[in-house]
């Protein structure tokens, strides 16, 4: 387990270390977003024909995680590239943010992400590992539950692609679909990825530890790189527009809209 884990953190560290030339040369940062996604399938293809466990289930969860790698890496690529040479607001603010030493800690970033990928895809490993013959039924629940949240996340990405492409939606709220139930519908499901990569590992010796999977995807989505810095972008974009939405609109889970008190009038 250890050298799979070393020999992983090695390739991609050396692979990230490339994509932040790259990013360089384009003078597009958002680039990491992709070789993010795309290095999960990386990962999960090489545990499932690197590891020893039972062939049948390593083939499952390399195939799991590489579809769902593949779709999200070649969503975020369509985005970078129909936005190029703009750049991901968040990275825009992170240039002022690290003007000091931006090259620097831009190149730690990106070893980070790297780091961040070997760390969360513990689920695969520990699941690649997994001798027992025969799926265990929390196996086919994690699949099941992989199913629903990668067809919501694929649903919540075609609705506001949509909705972007028509022009009288510039400078627009989508409020259409999953995005009217939800201000980010597509990280909720993405974290409900995470949930059933950690229901898939469960069965495996010592799978209670990949719950630190999704819980490390919670953190962030709710309090570091997701939610926080994509509602800051919204609202220096949209303004007040985006503001009456974060009142009417759960943040995460989907659920039902509540009134605007800013609608209310006394009597």
């Amino acid at each position: 387990m250890i050298t799979l884990l070393v020999t992983a953190t090695l390739v991609l560290c050396a692979l990230f270390a490339l994509v932040y030339l790259l990013a360089r040369k384009l003078d597009n940062y958002g680039v990491v977003d992709v070789a993010w996604a795309y290095a999960f399938a990386l990962l999960a293809a090489y545990y499932a024909l690197a590891a020893d466990g039972w062939p049948v289930r390593r083939a499952l969860i390399g195939s799991l995680a590489c579809l769902w790698g593949l779709r999200l890496g070649t969503h975020l690529l369509r985005r970078v590239a129909g936005h190029h040479p703009e750049e991901d607001g968040r990275y825009q603010q992170l240039r002022r943010d690290w003007a000091a030493n931006f090259h620097g800690r831009m190149f730690g970033f990106f070893q980070l992400q790297a780091i961040s990928v070997v760390f969360l895809g513990l689920p695969f490993l520990l699941a690649a590992r997994n001798g027992a013959v025969g799926l265990h039924p929390l196996e086919l629940a994690g699949a099941v539950v992989w199913l629903i949240a990668l067809s919501g996340e694929g649903l919540a990405d075609a609705q506001l692609n949509t909705y972007k492409r028509d022009p009288a939606n510039r400078g627009q709220v989508c409020r259409r679909g999953l995005w009217r139930y939800s201000r980010h519908p597509n990280y909720f499901f993405e974290w409900l990825v995470w949930m059933a990569f950690f229901l898939f590992a469960l069965p495996a010796a010592g799978g209670w530890i990949a719950i630190l999977s999704p819980a490390c995807i919670l953190w962030l989505l709710l309090r570091v790189t997701g939610i926080p810095m994509t509602e800051e972008q919204a609202v220096r974009s949209k303004g007040e527009a985006y503001r009456a939405y974060q009142r009417t609109t759960s943040v995460f889970v989907p659920w039902f809209t509540r009134p605007d008190p800013h609608d209310r009038h006394p009597a």
